[in-house]
């Protein structure tokens, strides 16, 4: 019997150019960065100017597949994460396959918002177990700038926009090794309209209900997604661990959904943990949905904190609409 060994190859980001600051915003809405940082942890973010979902997101993948030496031609799976897809239909997933040439891989998106990227890790991991499978692009990205009410400031001050991807791949080994040690992943559908975006859809002389301007941009119950956060990523993480006989001694580093600094704070000191063990980007990025994960990992590398092939493990946890949250383990 053949067994697989599940890695992790490359990593790759993109973001739009244009940087869109708090001082900006503050001539916008009625708000400024004192305002803005305090409550957020947030200095600027990117701004998509014309640059749609899919083509982050395949800016991202190219990246990850030019630091991996790897051809187009040669991936096997694509699945894309993302809140803002280019249309209903087709998936975003398939026009990222035709802008990168991977005539050869099937592809398909996750709508798991701001926990996307956890999802699409553990449902990619599973299928490269498959014989079949060698290698597989999982990409989060999100245009989150054309969902926001630009005249709501707790929102707008919030969001940016970005993708980031990560290249897995299996090769025949002795040993069954993966670089998915452990998972805790969950949703709870009760608590769904704390957080939603509704459907800029056309009048349906067949539908009672009709969308309200208002449901058409992201609308957040602020306090309760920082209660439910702040509740169920330190018992999500303490979970991961203990299926993984791990403790936060043996993690060089947690790496959040970059949602809100504060947040961190509240989760760290409840895991009884320095902010020292988060690694935090925020400042630059702002909440880019479920790109905040792999944007952060391409920085750590850039910056030598986190080493491919290393073998260090680390705690990925990302939360969101849905309301869905996980935490994995993994080593790099």
């Amino acid at each position: 019997m053949n067994f697989k060994k599940i890695s992790i190859k490359a990593f790759g980001r993109y973001v739009p150019p244009r940087v869109l600051t708090n001082d900006e915003l503050g001539e916008m809405v009625d708000t400024d960065d004192e305002w803005i940082y305090s409550h957020t942890g947030i200095r600027k973010r990117h701004i998509s100017t014309g640059e749609n979902t899919s083509d982050l997101c395949t800016k991202a993948a190219r990246q990850a597949l030019q630091h991996a030496g790897v051809a187009p031609e040669d991936v096997d799976i694509i699945i894309v994460t993302t809140s803002t897809p280019d249309y209903a239909l087709p998936s975003t997933a398939c026009l990222v396959q035709s802008g990168l040439g991977a005539r050869k891989a099937f592809a398909f998106d996750i709508s798991a918002a701001c926990a996307g990227f956890i999802y699409a890790l553990s449902v990619a991991e599973k299928m490269l177990r498959s014989p079949h499978y060698r290698n597989a692009l999982v990409i989060s990205g999100d245009v989150l700038s054309k969902i926001v009410d630009w005249s709501d400031r707790k929102t707008c001050v919030i969001f940016g926009d970005g993708s980031g991807a990560v290249l897995l791949s299996a090769a025949e080994s002795y040993t069954d090794e993966s670089f998915l040690i452990s998972e805790d992943i969950h949703s709870n559908g009760d608590k769904a309209m704390s957080l939603f975006c509704g459907y800029k859809g056309v009048s349906n002389p067949f539908c009672a209900y009709e969308p309200g301007e208002g449901d058409k941009f992201i609308n957040m119950d602020g306090r309760a997604i920082f209660d439910f956060v702040t509740r169920q990523i330190p018992i999500s993480v303490n979970a991961a661990l203990e299926k993984a006989k791990l403790g936060l001694n043996d993690i060089k580093l947690v790496v959040p959904h970059q949602a809100n600094a504060r947040i961190v704070e509240v989760v760290a000191k409840r895991m009884s943990c320095g902010m020292d063990k988060f690694a935090l980007n925020i400042e630059r990025y702002g909440n880019t949905s479920a790109a905040s994960m792999p944007i952060a990992i391409c920085e750590l590398l850039e910056t030598g904190r986190i080493s491919l092939g290393s073998g260090d493990k680390y705690v990925l946890t990302g939360f969101g609409s849905g309301l869905t949250w996980g935490s994995l383990v993994i080593a790099m």
